[in-house]
């Protein structure tokens, strides 16, 4: 990577070595192209590529930097009035939080994120991050709030595959028996 290479063909190179599974490099460029877009005063892609690279750093199993990275962005989007961003930032910060065994804070930025998703009228990314929610609040210990939050999640998906069809169902007998 090079200073040569411009903010976009940055991201598109940490996109190809994401897909390459070279979590590492794609890190690196994701990093080069946020400071790029900085330096050309676009804020929301500078976010943007700080949460791709949050995205990298965890599955390089670097929570720590991974969490650096994504520090932030969801008030960039926020102050944009970008929701649809605010809400998956925050889920990417969650998901560092929980690598970090800080499970509290984890919590209950999935919470805020479910929250926000709602709001974007993201149904499907919603039922992702409560899915996400519902797993560590069992982990927890914490059984009935993992199936509240399940079916939550579940009932926002308009178009629902079999799995997560029974799955409702299973949940609902779940609750109410």
């Amino acid at each position: 990577m090079s200073e040569d290479l411009s903010p976009r063909q940055l991201e598109k190179e940490g996109k190809s070595s994401y897909a390459r599974a070279d979590y590492s490099s794609a890190a690196k460029a994701f990093a080069e192209a946020a400071a790029a877009y900085s330096a050309q005063a676009e804020p929301l892609m500078a976010a943007e590529m700080k949460n791709n690279q949050s995205v990298a750093l965890l599955q390089s199993r670097q929570a720590r930097a991974a969490l650096e990275a994504v520090m932030g962005t969801e008030a960039v989007f926020a102050a944009a009035g970008d929701i649809r961003r605010q809400g998956m930032a925050l889920a990417n910060q969650a998901a560092a939080l929980e690598a970090l065994q800080r499970r509290d804070e984890a919590l209950a930025d999935y919470q805020m994120s479910a929250e926000i998703l709602e709001k974007a009228g993201e149904a499907d990314l919603r039922a992702e991050v409560l899915r996400t929610l519902a797993r560590l609040q069992a982990r927890g210990g914490k059984m009935t709030e993992a199936v509240i939050s399940m079916q939550s999640g579940l009932m926002g998906v308009e178009k629902p595959t079999l799995e997560q069809r029974i799955l409702k169902k299973l949940l609902f007998i779940r609750l109410w028996r």
